[in-house]
């Protein structure tokens, strides 16, 4: 392998749409090959653009995803209140400019209706039963959430307690959670 260093891991990126809440949780995680750098980093941002609310998670480098958020509230300050029209301008760019071409990072984006998985190959995916997740552990966390979203359970619970079993599961995923809910 010509790459010097050692694979980044670490992350499970969770959004669960239910009744008029989205909850969007990410642990906190993050290891370089099999080591743990930091166990409580923060995933989940919330976003603000001309008094539009946004909350994100993001898996991959941080400062790419960083960078892909600022890209990201530029967009939604041109497009106030139109989260999907910013979601595909981001993924247009990031598709097609030079730069942006070399991020590596996924995000999830949700402005309390709408929830969006944004990815670098120019996709703008709005997942069925609306549960996203992504990272190392988003397929656990996806599973669990699957299995739990007809039950009683509120949104941010049904993220918890799926961010638990993927935990429990993914060597790359922790227990220190950041949870942002917003409604609409």
């Amino acid at each position: 392998m010509s790459n010097s260093f050692p694979d980044w891991h670490g992350t499970t990126i969770i959004g669960v749409r239910k009744g008029n809440e989205v909850a969007v949780a990410g642990d906190g995680q993050v290891s370089l090959g099999q080591t743990v750098i930091k166990g409580t980093a923060r995933k989940v941002r919330r976003l603000s653009a001309g008094g539009y609310e946004v909350v994100a998670g993001f898996a991959g480098s941080t400062a790419d995803a960083f960078a892909l958020l600022e890209r990201l509230e530029v967009k939604l300050e041109a497009t106030p209140g139109q989260l999907q029209r910013a979601s595909v301008e981001l993924a247009k760019d990031w598709r097609t400019d030079k730069y942006l071409q070399k991020l590596e990072a996924m995000l999830i984006v949700t402005d309390g209706s709408e929830l969006y998985v944004i990815t670098g190959a120019g996709d703008v995916l709005e997942p069925e039963h609306g549960i996203a997740a992504i990272g190392s552990g988003g397929n656990y966390a996806l599973a669990a959430a699957r299995a739990m979203i007809d039950s009683d359970k509120s949104a941010e619970d049904v993220a918890r307690r799926a961010m638990e079993i993927a935990a429990d599961i993914c060597v790359y995923t922790n227990g220190n959670l950041t949870v942002e809910r917003i409604k609409k």
